[in-house]
């Protein structure tokens, strides 16, 4: 793991980093092709540092910010927002950074948490253990996370097995998810704090010269949390605003009959009227960039295009979750991606039925939508 190296000169609005901006589908990268490697730390501006930690699969990391800060008796610290899955590599990355790299000698005052999946909250009992630094997190997605911690049983509920079935899975496919057991994501996440500190819209958190307002986005998950400094102008966007990727929107079996998408699309509504399209957005995944207006723009149209081509592809011939793959996705649809292809696909169903577009039938535990 290579040691974390100064970075070159820059100003507080990124204009004199060193390197050459690149522009692409209307978002301006300020950084150019720079991206941390695992465990390395980059001062991005003052008071805010940028790691990166490993994700298996496609994603291939998720990015984790440093934020300086101060303890109560004036010593210098730092803030972490999101932390990693709870898994030995990330740990590692985290410790080269406490014992060799750019965080020695100092401790973190906060664990900042923007949602409830792994690769955000996965390390963050264990940060927050190791430096008896208090959790920050929306009070919903602090719940989610310690429902599914515990949730350890040995077989699949039933609910699940009849959501599988309800989206028209093979029978052979069903007894082979059955078989790999629960409780995967108490495996990815360190168990959390008996406690927390709520951000809820509106709240701030102050973080050495940095005090960030809390904007809640649904959709993505229920509660996401992102926070802006609208004096820095800076956004922690976790995944509520990806440069290059489109969040997955899924229906959870802990709602099954919600309207994620609905929820996504008005947060993309209420995004786009309320932040400064100024603002330099620091994402979970991929670089960060200039441009949310775009962005969002991009994201609303992505998923309207998606609705109309299934409603139409439900005007040829009714049709299952599983049948409407093809017109949401462009990579075939294989057993390691189905769940989260199921709860996308479901989602755009399930919008396209509330919205007066489309009609749910079941048949033998099955659902088959078409056309009004």
């Amino acid at each position: 793991m290579d040691a974390p190296r100064k970075p070159p000169a820059h100003d507080a609005m990124l204009a004199d980093h060193g390197f050459d901006p690149v522009e692409s589908d209307g978002l301006t990268y300020p950084l150019g092709d720079y991206e941390p490697k695992y465990g390395e730390y980059f001062e991005l501006m003052p008071g805010i540092g940028w790691t990166r930690t490993p994700v298996p699969g496609p994603l291939g990391h998720i990015n984790n910010w440093i934020l300086a800060d101060r303890h109560e008796n004036g010593s210098a610290g730092f803030a972490i927002a999101d932390t990693g899955l709870f898994m030995p590599q990330v740990i590692d990355a985290w410790k080269h950074l406490f014992d060799e790299g750019a965080l020695h000698g100092q401790s973190a005052t906060k664990i900042i948490v923007t949602h409830y999946h792994p690769d955000h909250v996965g390390c963050a009992g264990w940060l927050a253990k190791r430096f008896k630094a208090p959790l920050h997190m929306n009070r919903t997605e602090w719940m989610l996370t310690k429902m599914l911690i515990a949730d350890k049983r040995d077989g699949v509920p039933q609910e699940a097995l009849d959501e599988w079935r309800f989206c028209g899975w093979d029978q052979n496919l069903i007894d082979d998810f059955a078989a790999k057991g629960w409780g995967r994501f108490a495996r990815a996440v360190s168990d959390l704090p008996i406690g927390h500190i709520r951000m809820e819209e509106g709240t701030r958190v102050r973080t050495g010269d940095h005090e960030w307002r809390v904007m809640i986005g649904n959709g993505h998950t229920p509660e996401h949390a992102c926070l802006i400094d609208d004096t820095a102008k800076v956004m922690i966007s976790g995944d509520q605003i990806l440069p290059r990727i489109t969040s997955n929107i899924s229906t959870m079996l802990s709602e099954p009959t919600s309207d994620p998408l609905g929820e996504w699309l008005a947060s993309i509504d209420r995004f786009r009227a309320e932040l400064d399209n100024e603002l330099l957005i620091l994402p979970a995944h991929g670089r960060p960039f200039l441009g949310a207006h775009q962005r969002l723009d991009a994201l609303a149209e992505r998923h309207n295009e998606a609705l109309d081509d299934l409603e139409q592809g439900l005007r040829e011939s009714p049709k299952r979750v599983v049948d409407s793959f093809p017109y949401l996705f462009r990579r075939p649809i294989t057993p390691d991606v189905i769940g989260m292809a199921s709860g996308e696909a479901m989602a755009t169903l399930r919008h396209l039925e509330y919205t007066g577009r489309a009609r749910l039938d079941i048949k033998d535990g099955t659902a088959w939508y078409s056309a009004v």
